[in-house]
C-alpha cells in the first residue's frame, strides 16, 4: 500500500448488512471524526465472536451520503476507494505484536495504526489472502461446518497455531473495557438553546446566520467541492414559476432558498444539484399545532414541488426547459466571479484531462444537464425535526423518479441557535446544551 500512511480497521460489529452497505456503496462511516482522504482502512466483521478482515480500500473525499439504516450514529464519511477483498483474516493475529491489549490498540473507534510492524503484518496477511472479488465472509467460513475456522488465515498458516490465539472471551472482555470510552469527556462550554427570530431576519434568521456559517456547520460540503449560490433571486422568472409554469399553488414557490452544487470525482455523476429548503418555526410558530399544521401545509408540499419539476411526473419539454434556463443562470454565475470560475475549472481538469480553456463553459453544461436529469437531491434545514418526520418527508421525496429512475434524494438537517451560558475549555471537543420548558 502507500508509504507513510495511516492504518485504520473499521468494524461493523456483527452487522453483514452495514458491511456490505460499505462495500456496495464505497462509503466508509465513522462514529467520530479523524479519519482523513488517503487512510488505508480494513474492514472488520464479527462473525461467532471474532473479529475477521474481510476487505480494505483507501479513503477519498468527504461524502454527505449515508445508506446504512442507523446512519444518524456516522457523523464523518468518506468515499472508499480502490477497494481489494481477500479471505477473511482472524484478526486475533495482531496479539502477536500488540499483545493481550490488541484490541484496544487497534480495533477499538478505528484509531490511527502507525506501528510500521503491525501494518507490515496487515500487508503480508492481507497479501497472502488477497482473492480477486467479493465473497459473503459468513458463506466461506461456513463452507466447513465441523471447524468454521479452518478457511480462516490462521487455519491454513503453518506459522499460526490457534493455539498461539488469545482466547474468544479475552477479546470481548478487553473491548467492554476500554479505558478510552470509560474516561471522562472533556466539556468546552454549557449553552442553552434559544429560538431564532424567522427564517429572514437580517441578523437573527435562520436562513441568514446558515449561509454565513455554511461551511463551518457541514464540513461534509467542504467548500473547495461545492458551489453555494444564496442569491435565490437571480432563479426567478417574471410571471412564471421558475421550476413548473404548470404546478402553481397558492403559497408554495418553486424557488429554492438557495441552490448547492456539489462535486465528487469519485460519483457516478460528479455533479449533484442540490435545492436547499430553509424553514424556521421560530418566535412566530411556538405552538405544537402550529408547527403541525406549517409542515403538513407548506413545507412537505414545498419539497413536493421541488421534486416534482425535476422528475419524470413533470412533461419532459418543461424539465428541459427549466434545467436550460438554470445552467445559464448558473454558468453566468460562475463566471461573474474569478475564484469561482478558478474553482469550477479545476473540477472540470480533473474531470478531463485533455480540456481547453474554450471547453470550459461547454464542458459545465454537459456536467450541470446530466446532473439536472440524473443527480438531485432535496435538502431541509429546519429549527426542528423529529426523526418520524425527516422519515416520512424522505420517503415523500424519495417517491419521485428521475430520467435514470434513480430517486430524487432527500437530507434533512437540524440546525439551533445556542446561548452561552459559559465557557470552560476552548479545547475541548464536546459541549452540552439545556433546552428551557
Amino acid at each position: 500500500m502507500q508509504e507513510s500512511s495511516t492504518y485504520r480497521i473499521l468494524h461493523c460489529g456483527q452487522s453483514f448488512e452495514n458491511y456490505h452497505l460499505c462495500v456496495e456503496k464505497q462509503i466508509a462511516g465513522f462514529m467520530q471524526r479523524g479519519a482523513s482522504p488517503g487512510d488505508i482502512v480494513h474492514l472488520a466483521l464479527k462473525i461467532e465472536k471474532i473479529s475477521y478482515c474481510c476487505a480494505r480500500g483507501i479513503l477519498g473525499n468527504i461524502t454527505d451520503e449515508s445508506p446504512w439504516e442507523d446512519n444518524d450514529l456516522y457523523v464523518h464519511r468518506l468515499r472508499l476507494n480502490n477497494i481489494t477483498f481477500c479471505k477473511p483474516i482472524d484478526l486475533r493475529i495482531l496479539a502477536k505484536i500488540g499483545g493481550k491489549n490488541w484490541p484496544l490498540k487497534y480495533l477499538q473507534g478505528a484509531k490511527p495504526i502507525n506501528d510500521i510492524e503491525v501494518q507490515k503484518l496487515l500487508d503480508s496477511e492481507f497479501q497472502q489472502n488477497q482473492i480477486d472479488s467479493y465473497i459473503n465472509p459468513q458463506f466461506y467460513l461456513n463452507s466447513t461446518p465441523d471447524n468454521p475456522s479452518k478457511n480462516s488465515t490462521t487455519g491454513d498458516r503453518p506459522d499460526v497455531k490457534m493455539t498461539d490465539l488469545p482466547p474468544i472471551d479475552d477479546v470481548d472482555d478487553e473491548l467492554d473495557n476500554d479505558p478510552e470510552q470509560n474516561k471522562p469527556i472533556e466539556i468546552s462550554g454549557t449553552f442553552e438553546t434559544v429560538h431564532f427570530k424567522n427564517e429572514t431576519d437580517p441578523y437573527q434568521g435562520l436562513e441568514t446566520l446558515v449561509n454565513q456559517y455554511f461551511y463551518s456547520l457541514f464540513p461534509s460540503y467542504p467548500e473547495s467541492r461545492t458551489l453555494l449560490i444564496a442569491e435565490n433571486r437571480m432563479f426567478l422568472s417574471s410571471g412564471t414559476d421558475v421550476l413548473n409554469p404548470d404546478y402553481n399553488t397558492t403559497g408554495i414557490r418553486g424557488i429554492p432558498d438557495a441552490l448547492l452544487i456539489v462535486y465528487d470525482q469519485d460519483a457516478s455523476f460528479p455533479l449533484q444539484i442540490n435545492l436547499i429548503e430553509y424553514e424556521c418555526y421560530g418566535k412566530g410558530k411556538p405552538r405544537a399545532l402550529q408547527k403541525s399544521q406549517h409542515l403538513n401545509g407548506h413545507i412537505i408540499p414545498q419539497l413536493m414541488k421541488f421534486a416534482s419539476s425535476f422528475s419524470v411526473v413533470t412533461d419532459q419539454q418543461i424539465r428541459s426547459q427549466t434545467a436550460k434556463r438554470w445552467i445559464n443562470k448558473i454558468i453566468e454565475y460562475v463566471f461573474q466571479f474569478p475564484e469561482i470560475e478558478a474553482k469550477v475549472t479545476r473540477w472540470l481538469k480533473e474531470l478531463y484531462s485533455d480540456i481547453s480553456e474554450r471547453q470550459i463553459a461547454l464542458k459545465l453544461y454537459e456536467a450541470l444537464e446530466t446532473a439536472f436529469y440524473n443527480n438531485v437531491q432535496i435538502i431541509l434545514i429546519i429549527d426542528e425535526l423529529s426523526s418520524e418526520q425527516k422519515s416520512t418527508i424522505g420517503n415523500v421525496v424519495e417517491a419521485f423518479k428521475l430520467e435514470n429512475q434513480n430517486s430524487v434524494k432527500f437530507k434533512g438537517y437540524v440546525v439551533r441557535l445556542e446561548q452561552k451560558i459559559s465557557l470552560l475549555d476552548q479545547l475541548a471537543e464536546f459541549a452540552i446544551s439545556v433546552e428551557s420548558p
